[in-house]
């Protein structure tokens, strides 16, 4: 069956048996110090290699810190960034055997290249998932079809009832107290519909790893996906009369952007936007991705476990914080609960190559990562869609993403079974895939803090996962009905592999 989406699915929640083997107890200074020169002179060690980026994660406190950068400095690297609160640093080095060097110093838990292409060398890996653009009838249709309390494009958002978030507007919009944060490929923050709720003191560009707040460094640049601000139209459009309408058109929307020009999210970046969005009282994040190079990350391997552990710590010190973070589950029809998986796109930044991984020891992350919301999507008519990753245990909720209209058709006046937001220049398009989903599931968050402004992080996700529609399981599920079985969800109505706990309720969550 073909796939709606990317094979850059987003994928699932981590086995709360991930253990790290180092203490969250870090520095008492600030969240991360400026970008500097190891100040350490290099002994004499390769430096012909590719220049790689690299996270290097101690345990300890401010004199472990120190001796390490003199340990990176003497093993050929150069410090971007240190996180303290979580003991991670971000090194760039061109010597082939930093990584294997650096982990044999002193306070040292794991270390770990980034990627596997030379920092200057990349290639096309956007996100942008099956986008159609809005047709002039379309426009026209769905303006004759608003109700007075509508905004002209929200006819066609079969998406909203769904999850009934058209109800939930009737009592509230949401709290500009309450921000959400779009850790994605960046947000067109001067879209008529996303200007008046985006929060500019709140955006970042988190792409080296180190936080840019320069003016507009959150928005996409010309070419480049938009894929974020797709998923920030689906948070927190304003209803303001103009286009489409949000979950939550009430919040406050922050952009920050951590891929690559060629949509590249990797852990460096990744990391910075957790930590950005702990210090900057985001309430909520969305993670419509996964990070690259691996679409699953092995505990065995001494590189991509450093990377695990860079991006767990960032996640639990966030969350600790009070942020909750929502992930997309990924669109590669992929049952994360099986024995195994087949994972032929690792490494993508350089050649992917065949690979039989275990995800009870591989993640998908941050999706996949202890305490993070992980979403499944669903299609018009209420069926796990066609390209959505699932799994029994690690589905937390499901939310619609969209799916082949021929799959499952909206009712009218809706024609699209694709989800409809913002794009960048001030206009509109149709996606589908797991990352347009975990936006709802965001945007009902952003509801709940908003009725719940003093509640905890797990506060808030038990209310989320309390207050799903519950949704039994669809067998024999053959969503492009040719007879076969596309796939087999496991467990009951209360929790099971497709839906989790079932579709997040928009109207439940602005009930006191």
């Amino acid at each position: 069956m073909a796939h709606l989406g990317s094979r850059r699915g987003r994928v699932l929640a981590l086995p709360a048996g991930l253990a790290l083997t180092a203490s969250l107890g870090f520095l008492p200074s600030g969240a991360a110090s400026a970008a500097e020169l190891s100040d350490a002179p290099a002994a004499a060690v390769a430096t012909d290699g590719p220049k790689l980026s690299y996270v290097v994660n101690i345990e300890g406190g401010r004199w472990t810190a120190a001796s390490v950068k003199k340990a990176i400095a003497a093993a050929g690297g150069e410090v971007v960034v240190t996180y303290d609160r979580i003991g991670v640093i971000v090194v760039h080095s061109q010597n082939p055997a930093f990584a294997q060097t650096i982990r044999t110093a002193r306070g040292v838990v794991s270390a770990g290249a980034t990627r596997t292409a030379p920092l200057t060398v990349q290639s096309d890996d956007s996100v942008g998932e099956g986008a159609q653009a809005l047709t002039p009838a379309e426009v026209k249709a769905a303006t004759a079809a608003a109700a007075d309390d509508q905004d002209p494009l929200e006819p066609l958002q079969w998406d909203l009832p769904a999850i009934k978030a058209d109800k939930a507007h009737e009592k509230t919009l949401g709290s500009k107290r309450v921000t959400v944060g779009i850790i994605d490929t960046g947000v067109d923050d001067t879209h008529p519909d996303l200007a008046p709720n985006f929060d500019a003191k709140a955006s970042a560009n988190c792409v080296s790893g180190k936080a840019d707040t320069t003016p507009g460094s959150w928005r996409p640049n010309p070419g480049e996906s938009d894929h974020g601000t797709h998923v920030a139209g689906t948070i927190g459009a304003a209803k303001n009369g103009i286009g489409v309408t949000g979950v939550a058109p009430g919040v406050k929307l922050a952009g920050i952007k951590v891929s690559t020009p060629d949509g590249f999210f990797y852990t460096e970046a990744v990391v910075c936007g957790f930590m950005w969005a702990a210090e900057h009282g985001i309430d909520v994040t969305n993670n419509s991705y996964y990070t690259d190079p691996w679409m699953f990350a092995c505990k065995n391997d001494a590189d991509q476990k450093a990377l695990i552990e860079a991006v767990t710590r960032a996640t639990r010190y966030a969350e600790r914080r009070g942020t909750v973070n929502v992930a997309a589950a990924g669109n590669s029809t992929f049952d994360l609960a099986a024995d195994s998986i087949l994972d032929n796109s690792s490494p993508n930044d350089t050649t992917p190559g065949d690979r039989v991984i275990d995800p009870k020891q591989c993640f998908d992350y941050p999706a996949m990562l202890p305490g993070v919301v992980t979403v499944s999507a669903t299609g018009a008519k209420g069926l796990k869609a066609s390209y959505s990753n699932y799994g029994l245990g690690v589905i937390d909720v499901a939310a619609p993403g969209g799916d082949r209209t021929e799959y499952q058709t909206p009712d009218a006046p809706a024609v699209n079974g694709r989800i409809l937001s913002t794009t960048v220049n001030g206009g509109y398009n149709y996606k589908a895939g797991t990352s347009m989903a975990s936006p709802h599931v965001a945007g009902v968050l952003a509801l709940l803090k908003s009725t719940h402004p003093h509640a905890s992080a797990a506060a808030l996700k038990a209310l989320l996962y309390a207050q799903a529609d519950e949704h039994a399981c669809t067998n024999p599920y053959d969503i492009n009905a040719d007879g076969k079985v596309d796939a087999v969800c496991e467990g009951g109505k209360n929790k099971n592999g497709f839906y989790g706990a079932g579709i997040v309720d928009a109207l439940a969550a602005v009930r006191r």
